[in-house]
């Protein structure tokens, strides 16, 4: 009777060679696939959005959120319904590739910050239990502005005052019922800040994972996607957009949408940090 030999060592390290190159190849490919998940979700996220953004401008004659000077956790937590506002219990506040606030509970920086970190609000005593959360940002050009009157009555301007980085009030996107071309006009998108105001002349961050000590343009600009950012449009839809392309949306009325970081603006490749460099241009 012929006794049946076990692998030798030789045939052994053979397959065990042969399973590491096989998952040398699968590996990257599954990680695209998850990262394909993740985007869809975020986009679908932002659709969610839309379709509350939508109703409460058709309740609100046109207008969005609005925002007061020096009010704690600004629009987010002073106007918008509680259970919405609530990170936890609305999953549409987090992007699936950024679910972890910078900020936790206790109000504690976490010890690392990049783009893949939500943000996160949690002031005591005035945020909800929860605080507030996300890995969007608001347009601040479509807010609703109030001003405080000396009676301490709050009232709406689109006059008189100026947004983050000098913008004319009157130049923000404030009945958003009726704005031409609103497929390009952004009202969210994915952002390292809850609201926005990127002027044409704000650059990408020099070091993509700090985009954050960067200025409002580079808090949206953020590589998440492999060159694209999901973004949400007055026209209520949801897309993806280049990286690049972020300049050149219409994001208040008289933004420049060939600036200086546009091709129309004669910008070129060199001028691009190199992280971004490889990404389309426009």
């Amino acid at each position: 009777m012929t006794r049946r030999k076990g692998f030798t060592l030789i045939e052994l390290l053979v397959v065990i060679a042969i399973i590491a190159v096989l998952m040398g190849i699968l590996m990257p490919a599954l990680r695209k696939v998850r990262e394909q998940a993740r985007f869809i979700q975020c986009r679908a996220g932002l659709r969610q959005w839309n379709l509350v953004a939508s109703m409460y401008a058709g309740e609100s004659n046109g207008l969005l959120w609005m925002s007061q000077p020096d009010t704690p956790c600004y629009w987010v937590v002073r106007y918008m319904n509680r259970d919405l506002r609530d990170w936890k219990k609305n999953e549409t506040w987090l992007c699936a590739s950024a679910t972890q606030p910078i900020i936790d509970e206790e109000g504690v920086t976490r010890s690392t910050f990049n783009i893949y970190n939500a943000w996160g609000i949690f002031e005591k005593g005035t945020c909800p239990p929860n605080g507030v959360a996300g890995s969007y940002g608001f347009n601040g050009y479509c807010l609703k502005p109030l001003t405080q009157t000396a009676s301490g009555a709050l009232v709406y301007r689109t006059t008189s005052g100026t947004f983050e980085g000098g913008v004319s009030f009157s130049e923000g996107w404030h009945k958003v019922d009726s704005v031409q071309n609103a497929n390009n006009v952004p009202w969210f998108t994915e952002a390292l800040r809850f609201d926005l105001w990127p002027l044409p002349t704000h650059a990408p961050a020099n070091n993509e994972f700090e985009a954050w000590s960067g200025n409002n343009m580079a808090r949206c600009c953020i590589n998440r996607h492999q060159g694209f950012v999901n973004t949400a449009f007055l026209d209520w839809s949801a897309r993806s957009v280049g990286l690049k392309e972020l300049w050149t949306l219409k994001w208040h009325r008289s933004f420049n949408t060939q600036g200086p970081w546009t091709q129309a603006g004669g910008v070129v490749g060199s001028n691009w940090p190199e992280w971004i460099r490889r990404f389309t241009d426009y």
